[in-house]
């Protein structure tokens, strides 16, 4: 079965925790083993893991990508979006995780997010549930 989530961001880059919709969609399975599969079906947004007890992380990870990655000139792409497909290509559109017990594995300081890109957007993100056989 495939979940699909909804979700709308609010600035044009974001970092939106998800881990909790997540785990309630292993929860709904009652899947205690098995593999966790998320995607995002947006050419500006992508998915990632990172540190989710330091909000100062994810304001470093905001500013080193528009440092590293600016709107710039020299794009060909005439929306004015570049920077964002190229964040998201660097980012990815998939993560996988693996369940055990249940529960989503995580380390301690991990969260799973939606990384947004060319916000504010509604977004959608679709999350598989394979249970080991």
């Amino acid at each position: 079965m495939l979940d699909r989530f909804s979700f709308r961001t609010s600035a044009k880059i974001e970092f939106l925790d998800i881990t909790s919709k997540i785990q309630n969609a292993v929860d709904n399975h009652q899947v205690e083993k098995g593999t966790c599969i998320i995607f995002v079906p947006h050419t500006t947004a992508g998915i990632t893991v990172n540190e989710n007890a330091d909000p100062a992380v994810l304001r470093d990870l905001k500013r080193e990508i528009q440092r590293l990655n600016p709107q710039r000139a020299d794009f060909e792409h005439s929306e004015g979006n570049s920077p964002a497909h190229v964040a998201a290509s660097l980012t990815g559109h998939s993560l996988t995780a693996f369940i055990e017990g249940g529960r989503l594995v995580l380390g301690t300081w991990q969260a799973i997010y939606l990384a947004e890109f060319d916000g504010p957007r509604q977004r959608e993100v679709l999350v598989k549930i394979l249970p080991d056989v």
